[in-house]
């Protein structure tokens, strides 16, 4: 989202609060106040508006961050560490029209890939919105690359969505939609058809003002996340809600990823440089 949408965003966001409060019931788990650690800060004044952020398969200890809309085509692999850029990946004739979301994955054939969200659709309004898909690099410098593009819609109607969930293991993909009170989860066709305009399914209902999601390494887990909570749940998705934390203020939070072992969350905001570890019980 952009930032002229943060006003906006956070009104919105208290009001998807207020609702949640109202439906919870006695089976929600109680939620926990997270105490984060910075561990790095982004210096690279090209990393602004971080919306989407993944971990490296093929590179232990390396992020996929990219920024909002205003940000073209452009993915970056950066040290999980010390947050410092290690290359600029261009993916060749992506319209990047909202880049919202990113995850990684692989492909049928076990290789890692990177699968990025031209998801967004702030007046839930396009005919159709896009999946790409790049192989991983095997070597971590500034470099431009070609995707497999997938153009998808809803069965019901436009949605605009920031979240992108996929499989570790293999090419399964989910989507979560963003409104007010509450969204929803959508599987993609596995396979994706290169032709023509796949159509998501929906799964479920899920919480307002989904920012960004991602699964665990290894499988077992995922997370949503708004601007205020991240959600952990069992299994792949559609999963069981097993956990609920209250997130650091941050101006605009739209990234989390899984850390490498699984036992902590990284978080990232737009307009702030700070990489945050929350670590689960």
């Amino acid at each position: 989202m952009p930032w002229r949408g943060l006003r906006f965003a956070a009104r919105t966001a208290a009001f998807a609060l207020i609702a949640l409060a109202l439906v919870g019931g006695a089976g929600t788990p109680q939620a926990r106040a997270a105490e984060p650690d910075i561990v790095c800060r982004f210096t690279d004044h090209r990393l602004t508006e971080i919306s989407g952020m993944a971990p490296s398969i093929a590179h232990p200890g390396v992020l996929y961050v990219h920024n909002d809309s205003s940000g073209g085509p452009s993915v970056y692999a950066v040290s999980a560490s010390t947050c410092r850029v290690l290359a600029r990946i261009t993916v060749q004739g992506a319209a990047a029209r909202d880049f919202e979301a990113i995850a990684s994955g692989r492909d049928r054939k076990g290789r890692p890939v990177l699968w990025i969200g031209d998801i967004g659709d702030n007046l839930d309004s396009w005919d159709a919105v896009e999946i790409l898909r790049i192989p991983e690099p095997q070597r971590l410098v500034d470099q431009a690359l070609r995707p497999r593009r997938y153009r998808f819609t809803y069965r019901d109607r436009p949605h605009n969505a920031e979240t992108l969930l996929a499989d570790p293991a293999g090419p399964r993909l989910w989507v979560v939609t963003k409104q007010l009170a509450r969204g929803s989860l959508y599987a993609l066709p596995d396979p994706l058809r290169r032709s023509g305009t796949n159509i998501a399914q929906r799964v479920q209902s899920e919480g307002g003002i989904i920012t960004d999601g991602a699964i665990a390494p290894d499988g077992t887990r995922y997370v949503l996340r708004d601007y205020f909570d991240a959600v952990v749940y069992q299994g792949l998705p559609p999963g069981r809600e097993v956990s609920r934390i209250y997130l650091p203020a941050q101006p605009q939070g739209e990234a989390i990823a899984w850390s490498s072992d699984g036992r902590s969350l990284l978080i990232a905001s737009e307009r702030d440089d700070r990489l945050l570890r929350v670590a689960l019980d």
